[in-house]
Order: structure tokens, then C-alpha cells, then sequence
């Protein structure tokens, strides 16, 4: 919450670093990509002619050669496309280019905290300005003064400044889970628990439709407005997806601690190159953030001491949780599941998620038993 004084001496600041960033980074593209050391010693003075302080020139290099390290790691993955793919040639053919509002990371000497005050002291090229005002939650200003670790982020998106800081909770101890919940992710429902929770994905659904025709008349406009416009909405978009994956996370770890627990998820890798769906279907399931809801539930696990497993999802919608008999025609419809063999009627998703509780409570018992040393 910085004054406007304040807040323009962030701003030139972050222009100042991301400038030098693009510099730094075509020194690099035109050594061929040097460790780090071998860059600084091709850039370092002239980051300190143009005004950046010692530590703020190293963290400049340091962002750049980061920067290439993980463009190497995507190449390498082939998320950029095969061998030849325009996209991996246009990704390999010009030096890394940095936003004017780009994140440059700050450490305790640039940066320090005041937890009562709720204020920081910051470098800027304009000298070290005091008591720039902060808000935050209450629970994140307890993670801050018990948990924070190494660097902090500054970044700026549309006219509101970010610290972005990173904290290392301890994970707490895991316990002897007393069952399993089983947790069915779809398109229609988001996610379906054996216990009865579901988390409908009509708003969520709705929500993208509108934003997706939205998009589509942008992209048709062309303009540079309609570009900027795309971008703020793309994030607008992503904050309330990943708002609303971090309800449903939270409501299903907090069930299992509650109940002692652990949780069952479906191993959804792959997911993408398995299914085939109607062209209709395929951009709902190709923007749908499965991973995404996977890792909230994982990591306020691990925080809460929650087990949690991974079972293959493979028959899950069509296997009777009752008496065992799979069959595709038990799936009736999107909703309705009625088993052919026993004729036990249920909604879809529950079924199928009491499966993947009891595929859980499998993976768990049969990796306990690993883990017991056989005896002499």
C-alpha cells in the first residue's frame, strides 16, 4: 500500500531492473548461455553504471541465468514442442525478454519487515525508502512471522504492487489414517467425496463459458487494447478458479482431519493423452485445472498431518462399489449409476468415489506392509 511518491519509486525501479534483465539477458544469448559466474563478469560493471547497488546487480544476473535454465529444463521436457516445432524455434531463436513490471527478488539486506507496524523498508534506485506500508490476512502475517524464509518478491500487475514471500512450513506428522476418503474429480461435479461432499461445477463452468466468449471476440478484434484486455482477463480468470479450488481443498482436508482419515485421490497423469472426447468436450477438459486442485489437497494435507494416496483410476465410474461387477453399461448416464449385476442404484461420482476410497485403503495397507522388515 505504498503513498504515490512511494509507489513511483517502485515502479521506476522495477522498469529500471527488468530493463537491465533484457540487457543482461542478450549478453547471454550472445555468449551462449554462460554459467553464472562467467556472466557476471561480463555484465556486472555495467549493471553498476546504471545505478543498481551490488546486490541488486547479482540478483539481476541471477533472475536472467535462472530464466535460461528453465527455458533449457522446458526444451528439454518438450513443453515447447518437438524438435522444429515454430514454437520451440521462435523460444530458441531470441534472447529471454522481461516485462517492464516484471518480479525482482529482494533479499534481508534490501528488504527487511515490520511485523507490528505492517510496514517494510525497501532499496530502490531513488535510495532506501521507509516505512512502505503493507496489508494482508491475519493468518498470512502469523505465517510471516513464524515462517518466513530467503527471498521476497516485489512485482507489479495493473497498478497494485505484490510482495510476494516465500515460507517454509514444517510439515506436520503424518498419522494412522481410520479409513479413506475417496475423492472423484469431473467436469460436472469437481469433485466428489465419499462422504457425502460435492462441489457442483455449474458456476465454475458458467464462469469460463462467459470469459471464453469473451475471449473469442478479442482474439477476433486483434487490437492492442483487445491483447492487454485478454490478459487481464485470463488472470481474472485464474484467480477465481484457483480461488475456488482452494475452498474445495480446504473443505476436504479439514473433513479428513476431522475424522482421522486419510484422503484418496485419482492418478490423473496422463489424463489428457488417454481420454478422447468430442471436440465440444475437449476445451473443457484441456483448461480444467486438475493438477491444480491435486496440489492444494496435497500440500494442506501434508500441513495438517493428513495421509494421502494415489490410486489408479481406471473402471472407477463403472465398477459397483457393492459387489465388485464392472461393466460399462452400469453407467447410465453422466449421473445415474445402476449396477447390472446386484442392482444397486447411486449417483455416478458417489460411486465411483467410495472405489477410489477403497483402492485407498489398499495402496496404504500394501505400502505399511512394505515398510514391516520380514521376520528371521
Amino acid at each position: 500500500m505504498p503513498e504515490a511518491e512511494q509507489a513511483a519509486a517502485l515502479l521506476a525501479t522495477l522498469r529500471t531492473v527488468n530493463e537491465a534483465a533484457n540487457w543482461v539477458s542478450a549478453v547471454a544469448f550472445e555468449q551462449g548461455v554462460p554459467r553464472e559466474y562467467e556472466l557476471r563478469k561480463h555484465t556486472y560493471a555495467e549493471l553498476k553504471s546504471r545505478g543498481l547497488g551490488a546486490q541488486a546487480a547479482q540478483h539481476t544476473i541471477k533472475k536472467v541465468r535462472d530464466a535460461y535454465t528453465t527455458l533449457k529444463a522446458n526444451i528439454k521436457a518438450q513443453n515447447l514442442g518437438r524438435p522444429g516445432s515454430k514454437r520451440r524455434r521462435k523460444a530458441e531463436s531470441k534472447p529471454i525478454a522481461f516485462r517492464p513490471e516484471a518480479a525482482q527478488p529482494y533479499d534481508d539486506r534490501r528488504l527487511s519487515w515490520q511485523y507490528d507496524a505492517q510496514t517494510v523498508s525497501i532499496w530502490t534506485t531513488a535510495g532506501c525508502i521507509r516505512g512502505v506500508r503493507y496489508i494482508c490476512s491475519v493468518d498470512g502475517l502469523k505465517m510471516l512471522r513464524k515462517h518466513r524464509q530467503g527471498e521476497s518478491d516485489l512485482v507489479e500487475r495493473d497498478g497494485v504492487f505484490y510482495l510476494i514471500a516465500t515460507c517454509e512450513v514444517p510439515e506436520a506428522e503424518e498419522y494412522e489414517p481410520d479409513g479413506f476418503i475417496g475423492v472423484d474429480l469431473g467436469i460436472v461435479n469437481i469433485a466428489t467425496t465419499s462422504t457425502g461432499y460435492q462441489a457442483a461445477g455449474r458456476d465454475v463452468n458458467r464462469h469460463r463459458k462467459r470469459h471464453g466468449d469473451l475471449r473469442t471476440k478479442l482474439q477476433r478484434n486483434g487490437t492492442k487494447s483487445a491483447k492487454r484486455l485478454l490478459k487481464k482477463r485470463g488472470r481474472r480468470e485464474r484467480r477465481h478458479v484457483s480461488n475456488t479450488n482452494h475452498i474445495i481443498a480446504k473443505r476436504i482436508v479439514t473433513e479428513a482431519e476431522r475424522t482421522s482419515a486419510g484422503i484418496a485421490l485419482e492418478d490423473l497423469g496422463g489424463i489428457r493423452q488417454r481420454v478422447r472426447l468430442r471436440k465440444p468436450q475437449r476445451v473443457t477438459l484441456h483448461s480444467w485445472a486438475f493438477a491444480q486442485l491435486g496440489e492444494f489437497i496435497a500440500y494442506k494435507a501434508r500441513r495438517a498431518g493428513v495421509p494421502v494416496v494415489h490410486v489408479d483410476p481406471a473402471y472407477t465410474s463403472q465398477m459397483c462399489c457393492e459387489c465388485g461387477h464392472v461393466d460399462k453399461k452400469n453407467r447410465v448416464d453422466q449421473a445415474l449409476f445402476i449396477c447390472r449385476n446386484c442392482g444397486v442404484v447411486a449417483h455416478a461420482d458417489r460411486n465411483a468415489s467410495h472405489n477410489i476410497a477403497q483402492r485407498g485403503a489398499v495402496v496404504w495397507n500394501a505400502g505399511r506392509e512394505s515398510r514391516v522388515p520380514a521376520t528371521p
